[in-house]
């Protein structure tokens, strides 16, 4: 059975949920094989989780030579090990970072690239949604090795042991790759949400909070989601432009998509149509936002989302009467 290379998304040896979910759809495929790049001495506790998810084999690539640049190193680093193993796909998180490797190590190894997948079956043949979310197309990549960048929570990760035999890969980083170094970073403020890009559940805000997100956080923190919002609520100065989502913005697809006071613009759609349940809250019940969703409730946010909390928090008495809802056609 041919090896499937995996990209190991983490932060200082802690994998994200993202590795879990591709390990999972890499055992669809083949041999599942988790490539680490990083701090050697930190990676016991990454070897461990990879492990867990199905890992066969751990390549271990010290980032001592490579920790202050940019992403081309490590599309270096892949394409080396890609020819040394003949890998029958590589599997990348379709973040920024993981898209612009993918798209890099796709170059260097003449392969086809598949980005945003939503599905990876046995093929390997993909799901996407294009065009703003106007199509969902299945592809295949017919030239190469298939190298695919899959959204996070497109598949729920599964627990299966894995041998883990951990190899040591060392690559020769190339001077041209180290054209691009960074200069200093710092993290960023946590907010104690989880990342929107990766999020399970999104509560979004647009228009229609008025510019107070407060109903939107507390019904977010209520269910461990992260905050999101639409352009016009960007645009009005409501929020800042990192929470953002859609064709301008970020691209989710969480296991629960909840719009408030959200119309559903196209340029807002094409964010988060591959959501796997859509709930939206307006009070207009002709907004195109009900054509895609799962259940819609005829109100205003600001009435329906503290009751929502109240509900969760056991201290509700009921839904007020005057907060109609609908579920709308498919």
């Amino acid at each position: 059975m041919s090896e499937v290379l995996v990209l190991v998304d983490h932060v200082d040896g802690a994998i994200r949920k993202p590795t879990a979910e591709l390990l999972t759809v890499a055992r669809r495929l083949g041999e599942p094989s988790a490539v680490f790049i990083g701090r050697t001495d930190h990676s016991a506790g990454a070897v461990a989780a990879v492990r867990k998810y199905g890992a066969a084999k751990v390549y271990l690539v010290d980032d001592s030579e490579i920790r202050d640049y940019l992403v081309a190193p490590k599309a270096e680093v892949l394409q080396q090990l890609a020819v040394k193993v003949s890998p029958a796909a590589i599997l990348v998180t379709s973040s920024f970072e993981g898209k612009e490797i993918a798209g890099r190590l796709a170059v260097k190894l003449g392969s086809g690239l598949i980005t945003d997948a939503v599905d990876v079956q046995e093929g390997p043949v993909t799901t996407q949604s294009v065009f703003a979310g106007n199509y969902t197309v299945r592809a295949k990549v017919t030239k190469g090795t298939p190298i695919i960048a899959v959204k996070p929570n497109s598949s729920a990760p599964e627990e299966s042991d894995g041998a883990g035999a951990v190899e040591e890969f060392r690559a020769t980083i190339s001077e041209s790759a180290k054209s691009a170094r960074i200069l200093a970073s710092e993290p960023r403020q946590a907010t104690g949400r989880p990342d929107l890009a990766e999020a399970a559940i999104v509560v979004a805000g647009g228009r229609g909070t008025g510019g107070d997100f407060t109903p939107v956080e507390k019904l977010a923190d209520a269910l461990g989601a992260a905050v999101g919002a639409s352009r016009a609520a960007v645009d009005s100065g409501w929020i800042s432009h990192a929470f953002q989502i859609g064709q301008t913005g970020k691209t989710v697809s969480p296991r629960l998509y909840i719009a408030g006071g959200i119309s559903g613009a196209i340029q807002h759609r094409a964010g988060m149509q591959t959501s796997k349940a859509i709930v939206a809250v307006n009070t207009d019940a002709d907004a195109p936002i009900f054509e895609l969703a799962d259940l819609g409730v005829v109100g205003d946010l600001r009435v329906v989302f503290p009751k929502v909390v109240e509900l969760l928090a056991g201290t509700a008495g009921g839904i007020s009467a005057s907060v109609g809802t609908s579920q709308p056609e498919a």
